[in-house]
């Protein structure tokens, strides 16, 4: 499944080259968006959950650090300039697949138990994404359980 996550977010460079805002990048900015979102829900954005996504962009999705902070700046200012998650969520709808899409639930879950809990306002967003992104509950439990099973 990473393999799938990390061929997908190559994919900006197979795209057109006429394009100079391609599909590939704003998918990329979009599932940033949610990572960061995720990450800031409680009011807190802290210098793990930071630490988490760069970690995630560079070594899951292949950026490099200064195209991931770069993409990470990016996304917070598409969050700013946004009314709601679903512009996020639409663009990876009409592009990804089930795989990739369960693919970026784990990394969200990863983000949400970067400090070994999750509060409230975490697990209400979990529960949102998943509708958004068109996961079935047992979807989003299953990449969770994924996850905590990782991290033991």
């Amino acid at each position: 499944m990473l393999d799938m996550i990390k061929r997908f977010f190559s994919s900006d460079e197979a795209a057109d080259g006429d394009s100079s805002h391609s599909v590939g990048h704003d998918l990329k900015v979009a599932t940033c968006a949610l990572l960061v979102e995720m990450a800031r829900i409680d009011d807190s954005f802290t210098e793990q959950e930071i630490d988490t996504i760069l970690h995630i962009l560079t070594s899951t999705y292949g950026l490099e650090k200064q195209h991931a902070e770069a993409l990470m700046t990016e996304a917070e200012k598409e969050l700013v300039e946004s009314v709601d998650l679903w512009q996020f969520a639409r663009l990876i709808n009409e592009n990804y697949t089930r795989e990739e899409k369960i693919g970026i639930i784990e990394t969200l879950w990863q983000v949400v138990f970067v400090d070994g809990k999750m509060d409230q306002y975490e697990d209400y967003l979990m529960h949102k994404m998943a509708k958004l992104l068109r996961l079935s509950h047992k979807e989003l439990i299953d990449a969770k359980l994924k996850i905590m099973r990782g991290n033991s």
